[in-house]
C-alpha cells in the first residue's frame, strides 16, 4: 500500500518508529489495520466479470478515468502512478502554455514539503510561496504577488496546518481573481473526497473552480496506489505525452484501477460518517481541555491535536503507550515554535471509528502522564 514519503523536507515533522511493537489498534491509518491482500483481491474481483479485458476502452483503467471525469465534471481524466507525477505534469503544461516558469502555492504545500521540489529539479519551475505558513492563504496574499504566474495551486484541505479549508465564497473569489490575471487554477485534491464533506457541494461544482484537478486513489478511497488528473481534453492529451516521458505508463495498471473503483463504491459514501466522528472526538477533547484541536471544530475527517508537551516527550510517551496498550495514536509529530508543544495528525477512517470520544480523551491523558 502506498504511503507518504517517510522523511519530509521540513525538519519540523518527525517520523515516529513502531518497529518491534505490535499495533493492535490505530487512530491514524487510512486503511484497515489488518487488511490483507486476499480481501483486496476479492473486492477487486467483484469489479470485473470473465469478459472484462485488462486494457483498452473497456478495461478497468479507462472505466476509472471516465468515472472520475464525470464525477469532477471534466472533459477527460488520466491515470498516473502517483500524484507527484500528475501534479508536476499539470504545472509543466500550464507553464509552457503561458510562457511563465513561476507558480504559487501555500508555503506548506505538498509540492513544497513532501516532494523534494521535483517541480524545480525536473521541470525548471519556480514556486512562489504565498502567505503565512501557519494559516490559509487569502485573497490579499494572492494580490501581493508581483510576478506573473503560470498557475496557483490550492491544496484542499491544507493538510499540514490541520486540514483547514477556505470558506466557499473566499475560494470562489480567489480562483476568479487568479484566472483574471491569466494564470491557471490547479487543485491538489489528494483529499478532495474528504473536503467535499465540508463544502457539501457536488464534486463537479468544486472542481469547476479549477482548470485541472488531481485526486488520490489510495488515501480516502483506500486503494492500493495511483492518482488521476482531470481537465480539458487538450491538456490531458499533452499530459499523456508527459506521462510517457516521465516513465509513468504502467502497462498493467488495472489492479490499481479496480481497487480505486471499489473505493468509490465502498469508501466514498462513508466519508461523511468519518467526518461526523471526527467532530465528536474533537468536541470531547475540547470539552475536557486535555489538548487543543485545529481547526476547532474540524472541517474534514482530518485534523490536528496540539499537545502541551514537546515532540521528544510526546514520541517517548507514544512508544510507551503503544507497548502498554497496543494503541497507535500517531506516527509523526509536528513541532511548534514553542519547543514545549507539538501536534499530531488524526485521520478518521474505519480504524478510528472503533474509538469512542471518551476513549480518545482517556488515551490523551495517559499519553501526557507518560510524557511527564
Amino acid at each position: 500500500m502506498n504511503a507518504e514519503p517517510r522523511t519530509p523536507q521540513d525538519s519540523g515533522r518527525r517520523p515516529v518508529t513502531t518497529t518491534g511493537r505490535t499495533v493492535r489498534r490505530s487512530l491514524v491509518l487510512h486503511s484497515e489495520l489488518h487488511r490483507r491482500p486476499q480481501e483486496m483481491l476479492r473486492a477487486m474481483l467483484a469489479q470485473v466479470d470473465a469478459d472484462t479485458p485488462p486494457h483498452g476502452p473497456d478495461g478497468p483503467v479507462a472505466a476509472l478515468e471516465r468515472r472520475i471525469a464525470a464525477l469532477l465534471g471534466k472533459e477527460e481524466a488520466l491515470f498516473f502512478p502517483s500524484g507527484t507525477m500528475a501534479q508536476q505534469v499539470a504545472l509543466r503544461i500550464h507553464a509552457d502554455r503561458r510562457g511563465r516558469r513561476a507558480f504559487a502555492a501555500h508555503p506548506q504545500s505538498h509540492l513544497e514539503v513532501w516532494e523534494h521540489r521535483g517541480y524545480a529539479v525536473v521541470h525548471g519551475l519556480h514556486c512562489h510561496p504565498i502567505g503565512d505558513r501557519h494559516r490559509l492563504m487569502d485573497h490579499d496574499d494572492l494580490v501581493a504577488v508581483g510576478e506573473p504566474l503560470a498557475a496557483v495551486v490550492w491544496e484542499l484541505p491544507q493538510r499540514d496546518i490541520g486540514g483547514q479549508l477556505p470558506q466557499w465564497d473566499d475560494l470562489v473569489a480567489q480562483t476568479t481573481a487568479v484566472r483574471g490575471r491569466g494564470a491557471a487554477t490547479h487543485l491538489d485534491g489528494a483529499r478532495l473526497w474528504e473536503a467535499q464533506t465540508y463544502y457539501a457541494r457536488p464534486f463537479a461544482e468544486i472542481a469547476a473552480l479549477f482548470d485541472t484537478a488531481y485526486v488520490s486513489l489510495y488515501k480516502g478511497l483506500q486503494g492500493t496506489g495511483g492518482a488521476v488528473l482531470a481537465g480539458p481534453a487538450d491538456v490531458l492529451a499533452e499530459a499523456r505525452t508527459w506521462r510517457r516521458r516521465l516513465g509513468g505508463d504502467v502497462y498493467d495498471a488495472w489492479p490499481l484501477a479496480l481497487a480505486a473503483l471499489h473505493g468509490l463504491d465502498a469508501r466514498l459514501p462513508r466519508l461523511p460518517v468519518y467526518r461526523d466522528h471526527a467532530l465528536v472526538i474533537a468536541a470531547a477533547i475540547t470539552a475536557d481541555g486535555v489538548a487543543r484541536v485545529v481547526p476547532d471544530p474540524p472541517q474534514t475527517p482530518l485534523f490536528h491535536i496540539h499537545l502541551p508537551v514537546g515532540p521528544a516527550a510526546a514520541e517517548r510517551a507514544a512508544a510507551a503507550l503503544l507497548a502498554e496498550t497496543g494503541v497507535e495514536l500517531f506516527r509523526r509529530t509536528w513541532s511548534a515554535p514553542d519547543p514545549h508543544r507539538c501536534a499530531f495528525e488524526v485521520t478518521v477512517g474505519e480504524n478510528a471509528m472503533a474509538f469512542t470520544p471518551e476513549e480518545v480523551v482517556d488515551l490523551l491523558h495517559q499519553l501526557l502522564r507518560y510524557a511527564a
